[in-house]
């Protein structure tokens, strides 16, 4: 058998999107004082079940922006030119409204996100985006 069989199959793109939500040692604590940390997960959990897979994670290392969750897009996003949107400080119902409106619209690369999520949205190292992806 040569090596290049021995290989894993690479991994297959997710039919649909997926939403990170960091909970490690920053957010979902009380850093982020007059927030119920669960119920922003449960809600998002609860609003996407039947478009996205919601992923709970631990430290994303992006912890001066708590709490950060992340985007990525489905296969077909991704075909379209949809590439992962990391959202720092979503510490309000108002911006899980609108990413769960978005998310149900496609999310990336096939709807375009409210424009208040251009206030959450930074780019992260590229040690931490390429963690993410692992």
């Amino acid at each position: 058998m040569s090596r290049r069989s021995k290989k894993a199959a690479p991994a297959q793109r997710a039919a649909r999107p997926a939403v990170t939500v960091c909970r490690g040692c920053c957010c979902g604590t009380s850093k982020v004082p007059r927030l119920d940390h669960e119920a922003q997960l449960a809600d998002l959990c609860t609003s996407l079940a039947a478009v996205a897979t919601i992923r709970r994670t631990d430290c994303l290392d992006a912890c001066e922006r708590a709490n950060v969750i992340v985007i990525q897009p489905s296969a077909e996003g991704r075909q379209a030119g949809g590439r992962p949107v990391w959202l720092g400080q979503v510490n309000d119902p108002g911006a899980v409204a609108d990413i769960t409106t978005w998310v149900k619209n496609g999310g990336p690369g096939l709807a375009d996100p409210p424009y208040v999520l251009d206030l959450h949205t930074f780019n992260p190292s590229r040690r931490v985006r390429h963690e993410l992806d692992d």
